[in-house]
């Protein structure tokens, strides 16, 4: 059983920038995909980004150009670059992976983004 936990939530103000992280338990070599996605309160979860096993990378329309994904193999990480951030961009952020070969989703546990003045 794979553990996945972000980090890098927290309260900042529009036009601010903010980077999550989300770390794996296990080699992050063996998922096929890395994604982000976000929930905004009273919203269903909904697409943020993604990086898959070859670097192949999308983003949901609402955050191409702000938001930059990437991973870090030795670490065992992916991060979420968050720039020009807007007070629609508050969520709660999770990640999730896919192993090669696999098609079962793994979720961490969310980590808040709250964009305000």
């Amino acid at each position: 059983q794979v553990q996945l936990v972000e980090s890098g939530g927290g309260l900042v103000q529009p036009g601010e920038s903010l980077r999550l992280s989300c770390a794996s338990s296990t080699d992050i070599s063996r998922f096929n995909v890395m994604r982000w996605y976000r929930a905004a309160p009273g919203q269903q979860r909904e697409f943020v980004a993604v990086i898959g096993a070859w670097g192949n990378i999308d983003y949901a329309d609402s955050v191409k150009g702000r938001f930059t994904i990437s991973k870090d193999n030795a670490k065992n990480t992916w991060s979420l670059q968050m720039s020009s951030l807007k007070p629609e961009d508050t969520a709660v952020y999770y990640c999730s992976a896919i192993f090669k070969g696999r098609s079962y989703v793994h979720w961490g546990q969310g980590t808040q983004v709250t964009v305000s003045s």
